[in-house]
């Protein structure tokens, strides 16, 4: 897994393991700020303009309904799989660098978004937010591998 000495290696476990809570908190912040600035309502009217112009894109509409139960869920997978994180499972650590990675991307479109557009975009707000706790799991998790 790692080449660093044991006592190393515990302390990059647990900040890995703290930097995992924080990615967790930070998603569960971001999906409420979205919730509550209508992100739907900019994000299904710019996927069927999308669609329209490019037919072989498969993005997804939603529902409010299905959409917060999906991310509540994955929100909720994150909590529960923090024990691994805190023991530092290579399972765990490898999944860490492309959803990182992913939330990194996430919360940059939503900056991008607002820059682009000229005003705060649904889900900018906790955005930096996301990002930082993002960087920081990515950071521990390439130190575990």
């Amino acid at each position: 897994m790692s080449d660093l000495p044991t006592e190393q290696l515990n302390h990059a476990t647990l900040e890995f393991g703290r930097a995992w809570l924080a990615l967790a908190i930070a998603l569960a912040l971001h999906v409420a700020d979205e919730a509550l600035t209508d992100f739907l309502a900019v994000y299904n009217p710019t996927v069927l303009t999308i669609r329209a112009r490019l037919p072989w894109i498969p993005l997804p509409t939603f529902s409010f309904r299905v959409w917060i139960v999906g991310l509540a869920a994955g929100i909720t997978l994150l909590f529960l799989l923090s024990p691994l994180a805190f023991h530092g499972s290579r399972r765990i650590v490898l999944v860490a660098v492309p959803l990182s990675l992913l939330m990194i991307s996430n919360g940059l479109g939503h900056i991008g978004a607002s820059i682009l557009k000229r005003r705060f975009m649904p889900g900018v707000y906790s955005s930096p937010f996301l990002i930082a706790a993002s960087v920081l799991v990515l950071v521990y998790a390439l130190r575990l591998l």
